[in-house]
């Protein structure tokens, strides 16, 4: 993919020496909605603990802090110091020459993004508001509430901003399989997506009508968020192909990461089985299916997975 030497987005936010921290709720109880992996953190909240055990470690933290111990600061620094190895606890981000890159190329895409949907709304007589993106390490609190590392990238609808830990891109070729600058230009694609339905109103009508469905439902429909999404990262994908940013062999490296983070093939490689109806990111084939539908037609208009059969 050829990005270096392009114009840079100025709407990152680097929180990567950030410690992060703090209680909220979930993201996902709110559709942000991210690349869909196996390894808990933001999917629908459920389980935890129970109200009683919460109110006795409230009791014990207050205990605690009129003896003048303040468990949270402790906690914290602990994992600034243990958690983040090679970052400050002031908050600025390492000095690392490979990170540097990485947030060039991101920043790269994310302004490339901005140009795709600012041409395609200012086509419908819409403005199109950029949204930020939030490097983080380990954890971060977003406006949708707390979320670490292991959720992946995800996009919060509530402070319209993408988060992203750059190791994610590392997990995404060592883990799964998934090499290629472009594959990891779909992972940034795929989050503004979201972004993109969240301006449109799509993100605020789904989750409205979630709130009333059963989970077996709501997984349904978030199947068919992700795969729109999906399918708007394929539009994103044709403009960069226009503008000769990418060849025929970054098109595949984006293919096969939709193809490796299939709810199917996730739950093979993690379980040995799949369930169906847990799924809430699609097929490996769906997902490959709707990013390609986007690419090959360049058109927003495509993307409608609420409408069509998936």
């Amino acid at each position: 993919m050829d990005w270096k030497g392009r114009r840079q987005s100025d709407n990152i936010e680097d929180d990567r020496g950030s410690s992060g921290g703090g209680l909220g709720s979930n993201p996902f109880g709110q559709g942000g909605g991210g690349m869909g992996f196996p390894s808990g953190g933001m999917r629908r909240a459920g389980g935890g603990m129970s109200i009683g055990t919460i109110i006795v470690l409230v009791v014990i933290y207050l205990i605690l802090k009129a003896m003048g111990i303040d468990m949270l600061q402790l906690l914290d620094q602990s994992s600034t110091t243990t958690g983040n190895p090679g970052y400050e606890q002031s908050g600025s981000a390492p000095s690392n020459p490979a990170d540097d890159e990485t947030k060039a190329f991101v920043a790269t895409v994310l302004a490339d993004t901005e140009d795709t949907w600012t041409g395609i709304f200012q086509a419908q007589g819409k403005d199109y508001e950029k949204p930020k993106l939030v490097l983080f390490s380990g954890r971060t609190q977003s406006g949708c509430g707390f979320a670490s590392a292991a959720s992946g990238p995800f996009y919060c609808p509530v402070d319209r901003k993408v988060y992203l830990d750059m190791d994610f891109f590392r997990q995404l070729k060592q883990q799964f399989g998934a090499s290629g600058e472009f594959a990891e230009a779909y992972v940034v694609a795929h989050e503004v997506g979201h972004h993109v339905q969240n301006l449109l109103g799509i993100l605020p009508k789904v989750n409205a009508a979630r709130q009333n469905m059963s989970e077996a439902d709501s997984n349904k429909m978030s199947v068919r968020v992700e795969l729109q999404a999906d399918c708007l990262a394929g539009v994103f994908g044709k403009f960069e192909q226009r503008k000769g940013y990418i060849k025929a062999n970054d098109l595949q490296d984006a293919l096969n990461a939709a193809q490796q983070i299939g709810d199917d093939t996730l739950q093979k490689r993690s379980q040995g089985y799949v369930v169906p109806e847990t799924f809430n990111h699609g097929t490996s084939a769906q997902r490959v299916r709707w990013f390609k539908q986007g690419f090959d037609s360049g058109q927003l208009t495509s993307c409608d997975t609420f409408a069509n059969p998936l």
